[in-house]
């Protein structure tokens, strides 16, 4: 028996369809989509069309397939993509991997003649065995993995099949994800050296921080929602539970929320606290604080109606990364910590975003600086920014934005500086959100939770 598993990223055109045939195949007895924050109706058409439907623990195709090999019941667990066409009847009891690699790295597999199409088959018990990157590097890593591993594999010519067609922005992200596996791999099989891996890593991970770079993510956007990370989309705070990891509770508090370093010194002193710490223990982390309650769902609902929803923090982009990954956000402003060779420096690259000539007074860092650059770079007035956050240093950010929300607040400043206050579930603020539009005249919009 078979589990088709299929990630998911707004492909309502295609999904029934994709659905559909997997389910009419022999030997199929579910079919497992796996989203990750689709905002155009994907979720309900896939189930609509028959398939189980699951909300993906992280934004990236490799954390979606992942996640549904653990839902899988069946041995033979088989991944289409959920945008494909042109499929023929019998693709699903080929169950093998679909298409093919030339890769200079690894000639033995010179026969391979596509290793990106999409559609793969494995056994379940090999594939929870493997490591799977969390973004469209993940085909091809599992394939080389699978060579490695001395496993037996097969290819089939399953006939033509189409993808939608994307951007180059979005074609070029992929591209360096793929080299970023190709490299990791023959490194780690004896190929390359691993430091010229590491400094690729390092290099694409810092370019995310350059505020040129995140304009480009977010577009152009009818409207923009900022949030807060640690105890607003987090319920806890990532330092915090990086420091009970490692060891430096009690240092920690030294420099946590004192009031007798500046912000840019604080986050050095933090930062210094952690070097020699793997980056791989920072995204532990950063994926083990639990999230609040509609903290995904709420990101979504915004995203819905035209929001570009971005997470803007004074920890580190490692970790604001990882999360806005969890929640679906389009994208993260914070600072960033250097590593070398995969291991944290302890130096800190301090965001450059959140420094304005004609931003905030107070401070000399400051997220209502963000929001100053992005409302200069979009063309944007702050009355169409939405700013929620839950301490003090989010109440600069959130006086000047035109709607905003202290969820949670740990201090009555912070509750007077914002329009409403949100106890219990983030999913509250689309509540508030409709009767904004209505007070400012706007046209009426029903604001749904997923």
């Amino acid at each position: 028996m078979v589990s088709v598993v299929i990630p998911v990223l707004n492909e309502s055109p295609t999904i029934s369809t994709v659905v559909d045939l997997a389910r009419r195949s022999g030997g199929v007895t579910e079919v497992i989509v796996v989203d990750d924050g689709s905002i155009d109706g994907t979720p309900e058409l896939a189930k609509s069309a028959g398939a189980r439907v699951i909300l993906s623990t992280l934004l990236g195709k490799g954390a979606s397939m992942e996640d549904g090999l653990w839902a899988a019941q069946n041995d033979l667990v088989l991944y289409l993509d959920g945008d494909l066409s042109g499929l023929s009847e019998d693709l699903v009891e080929t169950m093998l991997t679909a298409r093919p690699l030339i890769l200079a790295f690894f000639p033995a597999l010179g026969h391979i003649e596509q290793p990106l199409g999409g559609i793969v088959a494995a056994r379940r018990s090999v594939l929870r065995n493997l490591r799977f990157e969390t973004d469209y590097g993940v085909d091809v890593g599992l394939l080389l993995d699978v060579a490695a591993s001395g496993a037996t594999m097969a290819q089939a010519d399953i006939g033509h099949v189409e993808h939608d067609s994307q951007s180059i922005q979005a074609l070029g992200d992929m591209a360096k994800q793929v080299v970023r596996v190709i490299l990791d791999r023959a490194s780690r099989y004896g190929r390359l050296d691993l430091e010229q891996i590491r400094e690729v890593e390092e290099v694409e991970r810092r370019s995310l921080a350059e505020f040129s770079v995140l304009v480009r993510r977010v577009g152009q956007p009818q409207k923009l929602a900022l949030f807060d990370m640690d105890g607003t989309l987090l319920r806890g705070r990532f330092v915090v539970t990086l420091a009970g990891r490692v060891n430096k509770s009690g240092e920690l508090a030294e420099f946590l929320d004192s009031p007798k370093l500046a912000a840019d010194e604080r986050t050095r002193q933090i930062a210094g606290l952690f070097a020699g710490v793997p980056r791989t223990v920072f995204e532990e982390a950063a994926r083990s604080v639990p999230l609040n309650p509609g903290a995904a769902e709420v990101v979504v609902a915004l995203r819905k109606i035209g929001y570009r929803v971005g997470i803007v923090t004074d920890s580190f982009l490692v970790a604001a990364e990882i999360v806005r990954r969890r929640v679906f956000a389009d994208f993260s402003v914070a600072h960033v910590m250097r590593f070398k060779r995969g291991i944290a420096t302890g130096s800190v690259t301090i965001c450059k975003a959140m420094q304005h000539d004609d931003g905030c007074h107070t401070h000399n860092l400051c997220k209502l600086n963000v929001l100053r650059h992005l409302c200069d770079q979009l063309g944007m007035p702050p009355e169409l920014v939405l700013a929620v956050g839950d301490s003090d240093p989010d109440a600069c950010m959130l006086r000047a934005a035109g709607l905003s929300v202290a969820f949670q607040p740990k201090s009555k400043s912070l509750a007077d500086a914002a329009n409403h206050v949100v106890q219990g579930n983030l999913l509250e603020i689309l509540g508030h959100l409709e009767s904004s539009f209505q007070r400012a005249d706007l046209p009426e919009r029903r604001l749904k939770p997923r």
